[in-house]
């Protein structure tokens, strides 16, 4: 399987468009799980349904000019980052002004739960790995991966060709630095 994968990848990047549609045919299964992850880690009051990810994450992967996937690792730490941008991106539009976004008709009931607040604070996470990316790119795969898409250590460890302590200190380090900027940043 592995095999056929990597010939699916070399074909992709060589343009050939079937190539692509066969590569995310063939990773169907294992996307749908993460994308049900990630929608069931990061955003679970989002109304927004796991096929609907999965596919709109296709869409914006396969209309992309010069993505480059050399390995599975990196085919999936993309996906990863795709879905999570999508979901960020939902909860933003959720919130847009054209839809009275800043106000909310509530009761004093649900003035005390906020969910609100889940929802800010998954944008301040989301440009937080944003920034860790432009700082140390493997940092930020490692964080999509055992954050938003609810990998173990061994199946990081697995995908990325390191071995799991490995993993563990990226973790670490990751998860330091992003509650540094999100301490710095203050309350949502």
């Amino acid at each position: 399987m592995e095999q056929t994968i990597s010939a699916l990848i070399a074909s992709a990047e060589g343009g050939d468009p079937s190539a692509v549609d066969a590569l995310f045919g063939a990773l169907y299964k294992e996307l749908h799980r993460l994308a049900r992850r990630q929608l069931a880690r990061n955003a679970p009051d989002v109304s927004l349904g796991t096929t609907t990810l999965l596919h709109e994450a296709y869409l914006d992967m396969a209309g992309r000019e010069g993505t480059v996937f050399p390995d599975r690792a990196r085919f999936m730490g993309y996906a990863a980052r795709v879905m999570r941008t999508l979901i960020i991106d939902y909860v933003r539009n959720r919130k847009a002004r054209k839809r009275g976004g800043q106000f909310e008709i509530t009761s004093l009931e649900l003035a005390a739960v906020d969910p609100a607040a889940d929802e800010r604070e998954l944008l301040r996470i989301g440009e937080a790995v944003d920034e860790l990316a432009r700082i140390d790119p493997l940092l930020a795969q490692i964080v999509d991966l055992k954050f938003f898409c609810g990998l173990s250590f061994t199946e990081i460890a697995a995908l990325r060709g390191l071995s799991e302590r490995t993993v563990q200190r990226h973790w670490e380090k990751a998860r330091l630095y992003l509650h540094d900027v999100l301490q710095d940043a203050g309350p949502a």
